[in-house]
């Protein structure tokens, strides 16, 4: 099976893109969110700002 230089070009290319929405996704879940954080412990209630 041959592919043409264009049909090459685009399947880089989508594979590049799809890098980068995986990886994209993979450090917003890592992220530390932003704002107030709220826990429950041994000593009481703990509120936090971040």
């Amino acid at each position: 099976m041959t592919l043409s230089r264009n049909a090459l070009f685009l399947l880089i290319g989508l594979l590049v893109l799809g890098l980068r929405a995986v990886s994209y996704a993979l450090y917003q879940e890592k992220k530390q969110p932003e704002g107030v954080e709220i826990s429950v412990g041994k000593n009481g209630l703990s509120i936090k700002e971040k």
